[in-house]
């Protein structure tokens, strides 16, 4: 059985850090800090090329077949990978009584086991599972190894700090006295965690681990099962995950069927039957806003926890240095395409432009610079390489044709997309940003996220109007982050108030080097729940705490 003393140093400093926000972690933030990069590196490629045309053997119960669609966007060839194919009534089966031995663990033995996990997934697998998200999702190297990579890892840690918090709430048990009438009644209580049972786990194509591993956390921390549904674009992310998961907690004693894979494919789906299966208490979800909200109206009686999409706006009202402003911009509209739920897409300029201190810079001089800044990114290889890295679907390439075309007849195209060749990849699928400019009247386009590396620059009437139409679009379309820029204390202020309300986190001046879309674990909020953004934030306490309930048992207290 493992040391339950073996990560207590870590888990005390992650726990100091939810509580005061500061900047930590545990991993190297960059890959070449880590121990014996380069063999590692190595060792991961050529353990995916092996894998290629093969059967991923994955010791779960329940296959019925095999199956396997996934293409990477770097070769634009299929891996040919088969994946065992479940029957999911039978993975509900196993889970449910899987969770009867892990439910009479100590939340110490819990902690300790999954803490092992993560530590297995650093040590052993984290270029693996980076390589396995850049062929499958078509992230870069870089984001890969930090976001898909350390970056989860953290955000795992963060969830198994809020649930070990929830679950220490409970007292196990007390004493309880009373008088009534002249009878004086002294009762034990106890007092027991019990799980909802089994979760399914959804994990989105761009960014499969990132979500996945503190939902698969929560879960199990509390002492449910999960049954994790991959996208089917991008399945061997999560299977490398899946197969660590089932193999620590059996070195430990426990049954591995706590955790299992569940695949469909394109053609034929299977979530809507996972949602509304019998056996299903809590749903994970993260993907596309259409079918999020069709999980939050349809998945009762189980708990949705959501993560979707939205749009997300950015207000240009004034600026010491515009150009600064419109470096991090563009960076940050290129970053991963905008295939992150956090990528802003509308942004709003008032008509009459912005303030700088060399005077009143007009809407259409923004527009322009901004386009430039943005083409400046991938007109370098390999700097397009390292920030766009590839698209990970070719819908989203029909998308950028389309809307160009659309926004080109209703109002400009202040920069078309083009494929940009990769340094290291002939074949890649890429494209260089689309920037629309239309005014509040072509809502119909830019009113829905427009999944890619799109942007709409949007005309307003005034500063207010700005702040109005971007809040807008936040309470009525779901916003998960927002951007400001202004000189004005008052307007930030009222910028400030309003977001809030809507339910967007905000970023205010920020330039430099950090992407404006970072969110650091132990620190910033992900996501709301205010909006149809989503209903689930990592990482607060609401996010573990209702993935079990509290039963108890009293009797009269027994004189010695």
């Amino acid at each position: 059985m493992i040391d339950l003393k073996k990560y207590n140093d870590v888990f005390e400093k992650a726990k100091l850090a939810c509580q005061s926000r500061h900047c930590w972690s545990p991993y190297p933030e960059m890959s070449s800090k880590y121990p014996n990069w380069a063999a590692e590196q190595e060792r991961a490629l050529q353990t995916f090329e092996a894998q290629l045309g093969q059967r991923f053997e994955l010791d779960q119960p329940a296959t019925v077949g095999w199956i396997g669609e996934e293409v990477s966007p770097y070769t634009q060839l299929p891996l040919h990978i088969q994946y065992p194919q479940a029957n999911p009534d039978d993975l509900f089966t196993v889970a449910e009584k899987a969770i009867d031995s892990w439910t009479k663990a100590s939340i110490d033995e819990r902690i300790a086991v999954l803490m092992d996990v993560l530590d297995v997934i650093f040590r052993s697998h984290l270029f693996e599972i980076a390589n396995a998200v850049m062929h499958t999702a078509g992230q870069s190297a870089n984001m890969a190894y930090a976001g898909s990579g350390v970056n989860a890892l953290d955000r795992g840690i963060e969830a198994l700090v809020y649930a070990e918090q929830a679950m220490r709430s409970v007292t196990p048990q007390s004493t309880w006295e009373r008088s009534f009438g002249h009878a004086q009644i002294v009762l034990n209580k106890h007092y027991q965690i019990v799980p909802r049972g089994v979760a399914v786990c959804f994990t989105c194509a761009s960014f499969p681990t990132w979500n996945a591993w503190p939902s698969m956390m929560a879960n199990l921390a509390t002492g449910n099962a999960v049954i994790v549904k991959p996208h089917p674009a991008t399945v061997l992310p999560m299977a490398i995950s899946v197969r660590v998961f089932r193999q620590v907690l059996q070195s430990n004693g426990f049954d591995p069927n706590l955790v299992t894979m569940c695949l469909d494919s394109t053609e034929q789906p299977l979530g809507k039957y996972l949602v509304q299966h019998s056996k299903t208490a809590m749903v994970d979800f993260t993907g596309s806003a259409r079918f999020g909200q069709w999980v939050e109206k349809n998945a009762y009686p189980a708990i949705a926890f959501t993560e979707t999409a939205g749009c997300n706006t950015v207000v240009l009202h004034s600026a010491n240095d515009l150009d600064a402003v419109l470096r991090s911009l563009a960076t940050t509209l290129c970053m991963f395409s905008a295939q992150m739920c956090t990528s802003p897409q509308n942004i709003y300029i008032p008509k009459n432009g912005m303030n700088t201190p060399q005077g009143r810079v007009g809407l259409d001089e923004v527009a322009k610079r901004l386009a430039q800044a943005v083409a400046q990114v991938g007109s370098d290889p390999k700097k397009a390489s390292m920030i766009l890295a590839t698209i990970q679907s070719p819908q989203t390439i029909t998308l950028l044709k389309q809307l160009e075309y659309q926004g080109g007849e209703r109002g400009e195209v202040l920069l078309s997309p083009q494929p940009y060749e990769h340094p290291d990849f002939p074949n890649a699928r890429t494209s260089t940003p689309l920037i629309l400019k239309v005014s509040t009247h072509e809502r119909d386009l830019y009113g829905e996220e427009q999944f890619g590396p799109i942007s709409f620059v949007i005309a307003c009437e005034d500063d207010n109007d700005a702040i109005e139409q971007a809040t807008k679009d936040v309470r009525e379309l779901g916003g998960l982050t927002a951007f400001l820029y202004s000189t004005d204390e008052s307007y930030i202020q009222k910028a400030t108030h309003k977001y809030a309300r809507a339910g967007a986190q905000l970023t205010i001046n920020l330039t430099g080097p950090m992407p404006l879309n970072f969110a650091a674990a132990y620190s910033d909020y992900h996501v709301t729940g205010l909006n149809k953004a989503g209903t689930a934030s990592l990482t607060h306490l609401a996010f573990v705490a209702n993935r079990f309930c509290i039963s108890q048992s009293r009797r009269p207290r027994i004189e010695n």
